[in-house]
């Protein structure tokens, strides 16, 4: 399968901003998009309900809805980042994501132009950039979550992310001044949310640690490791033996069940499920192939082998 990956530079993954979920999963597509066709930065980037549906599984007309939703808002978003001028010193710049937005209801696109701050933070990077791919934020509900997501991977190569003040986490997470302005509130609403979704649906397994001046909480540091990989498959067994899939790892029962939720030769077993509901159902059969019918967990695995990158 290709690898969707999004690349952006440090500046922007430390950038300050406050978009919500479908206005984050809009950005990254259209990054995707900037990247792969190498469009200039004074032409519009278009962006397809589908790929929107595919890429983050959520119901047609859910995709249509969120999509025409995010174009309303964010013309008007901004962000905040550092850079560092000729002379050596810290510039603080803001600006704007997009020049323009606009979606074409018939045709259930976006077209997108990102402004001329943005689009040197996405392409043609060759140092302090993070990578990721982005099947490993398609399931983050929370655009928390994914914020927290890429502040933490910037530092893969360490594993651990030094403390950060609670008003520098604040704002690098996109929560307002105006919300969960009490710790309790913070750290039960964004925080752990956050880290809950990280450690289920991605690569990655994180937790923090609070400082505090006396009594004070005043700044929150990060430490996380890479998962495990599933163990070997002895390809020595019975190819169409179901149980051969058992050792998915989560990150790979989430993209394998999404992938599979839109394959033709199983749909049949969708009932009235939506791509959603169906995908889940699949995971749960991915997990545990005895909680069905040995037929319907085998007609599973034939669609696995055959529509995906799997090897067993």
């Amino acid at each position: 399968m290709k690898k969707d990956l999004v690349v952006k530079d440090n500046a922007l993954i430390n950038a300050s901003y406050n978009l919500d979920l479908a206005e984050q999963r809009l950005i990254l597509l259209a990054i995707l998009e900037a990247r792969e066709s190498n469009i200039p930065s004074d032409r519009d980037l278009t962006i397809h309900a589908e790929s929107y549906i595919n890429h983050f599984n959520v119901h047609r007309n859910t995709a249509y809805k969120v999509l025409k939703d995010a174009c309303k808002n964010l013309f008007e978003r901004r962000f905040s980042y550092q850079k560092l001028t000729a002379k050596g010193n810290l510039e603080n710049v803001m600006s704007r994501w997009v020049q323009r937005v606009s979606y074409v209801e018939n045709e259930a696109l976006v077209r997108i132009r990102f402004s001329d701050d943005v689009v040197p933070l996405i392409t043609n990077l060759e140092k302090h950039f993070t990578s990721y791919e982005l099947e490993q934020v398609s399931s983050l509900t929370s655009a928390y979550a994914i914020r927290l997501y890429e502040l933490l991977i910037a530092w893969r190569s360490t594993g651990k992310v030094s403390m950060l003040e609670t008003k520098e986490l604040r704002s690098r997470l996109g929560v307002l001044d105006t919300e969960h302005q009490r710790m309790e509130s913070f750290k039960r609403r964004v925080l752990e949310p956050a880290i809950q979704q990280i450690n289920d649906h991605t690569d990655i397994k994180a937790e923090y640690e609070q400082h505090k001046r006396g009594r004070s909480i005043i700044g929150f540091s990060f430490s996380f490791k890479q998962k495990s990989k599933p163990k070997t498959i002895n390809h020595e067994r019975d190819p169409s033996t179901v149980d051969m899939f058992c050792n998915l790892s989560d990150s790979q029962i989430n993209t394998y069940s999404s992938v599979l939720s839109k394959v033709h030769s199983i749909s049949d077993l969708a009932g009235n499920k939506d791509y959603q509901a169906f995908a889940i159902w699949i995971a749960n059969i991915l997990r545990d192939p005895s909680s069905v019918r040995e037929e319907t967990a085998k007609r599973i695995f034939k669609a696995l082998r055959t529509e995906t990158d799997f090897k067993g």
